[in-house]
């Protein structure tokens, strides 16, 4: 990989598997990672795990699942909604830093990436981080990674840390809400000592909180929250998994208009569903993730004017930017990022510059 990009005569379009891209590049060659595949080093005893970036999230999967552990930020599957085939991969994950419902229990991808190796514009291999959680001085290149899109370099290798599968999950539905009253109970169960691992709301399905542990932890946790969740409506344990779904936007995949993702505060999230006149909603992260379903070519940005977060298209056509523009000082250190670290401006050119 290093020798690719170090003989590389023009900008390069990186590609993992092909299925969570967003956003348009300029033109230039295709790179795909996907050689880069296998586990280097999986240590079940000391939940540690060290993989090439061109591995299946699927086959990273199945080998944790075959020791009863997993991923603790549950890695969404967009291929559906994207309309997308092929395989997802590790390395495309941390590059688009996805992370699904558990975020407001684990954390997001990039807090449970514990190491990264990756080649820079100048063809030199970095590695930063380990096996291990430690302190860090200087730049933390493992979190500067993850969420990039690419654009700093070409991630050749991961490291995380990892957590045990849990005995047992319940779901707990609070029916009739709308936007403001669920993000209200959302709040408060996160905010109980319960140890809620997903707070999601689905307009017209219901408010769901989600569960994980032991068996008898979960039959007294789930008692006790119904009891915090009795105040905003009647209160029901569902069966089944709605929780891929809500991961992987399901409810959309199959219903024509653009995606919209918005990151708010969770108390600002139905104002701003309101105001965008989306024709479908889906609260994630007690609020504080949106996915809006809109009219083709609508601009959500202009419709709702300034506002505290960000509006991402992740699908649609047209000439409208995916990424939300930065600030002026954030504009500036994201540039003097890339001319350090892609000072000839190879990888995934002009994706991340927002319009």
């Amino acid at each position: 990989m290093a020798d690719l990009v170090r003989s590389a005569s023009g900008p390069l379009i990186l590609r993992g598997g092909g299925t969570r891209a967003i956003g348009a590049v300029g033109p230039g060659n295709l790179l795909e990672t996907g050689g880069l595949s296998g586990v280097t080093l999986y240590e079940p005893g000391a939940l540690t795990l060290v993989v090439g970036a061109g591995t299946p999230v699927a086959e990273v999967e199945r080998a944790l699942a075959a020791e009863g552990q997993r991923l603790p930020f549950e890695p969404p599957d967009l291929r559906g909604l994207l309309g997308r085939s092929g395989e997802s991969t590790i390395g495309g994950v941390v590059a688009a830093n996805a992370s699904g419902p558990r975020r407001v229990q684990a954390g997001a991808c990039r807090d449970s990436l514990i190491g990264v190796r990756f080649v820079d514009g100048t063809g030199t291999v970095i590695r930063n981080g380990g096996r291990v959680m430690k302190n860090v001085t200087g730049i933390d290149l493992v979190k500067l990674l993850a969420g990039s899109h690419g654009t700093l370099g070409v991630v050749t290798e991961v490291a995380f840390k990892l957590l045990p599968a849990p005995e047992l999950a319940a779901t707990l539905c609070v029916a009739g809400l709308d936007g403001a009253e669920a993000v209200m109970a959302m709040a408060a169960a996160l905010g109980s000592p319960y140890d809620v691992t997903g707070a999601a709301h689905l307009p017209g399905r219901g408010t769901f909180l989600r569960l994980e542990g032991f068996e008898t932890s979960i039959r007294y946790r789930a008692k006790e929250l119904a009891r915090v969740l009795g105040r905003f409506g009647s209160v029901a344990e569902v069966g089944g998994d709605i929780w891929p779904q809500i991961r992987d936007v399901t409810p959309f995949a199959d219903k024509p208009g653009d995606v919209w993702r918005l990151s708010v505060t969770p108390t600002d999230a139905p104002g701003l569903v309101a105001r965008s006149g989306a024709e479908a909603a889906i609260y994630d992260w007690g609020g504080g993730l949106v996915w809006l379903l809109l009219p083709p070519g609508t601009d959500l940005r202009a419709v709702l004017g300034p506002f505290m977060g960000h509006a991402t298209r992740v699908r649609g056509e047209g000439p409208i930017a995916a990424f939300h523009p930065e600030p002026a000082p954030i504009a500036a250190l994201a540039a003097g990022l890339r001319a350090k670290f892609d000072p000839r401006g190879l990888f995934n050119p002009g994706l991340m510059r927002a319009a």
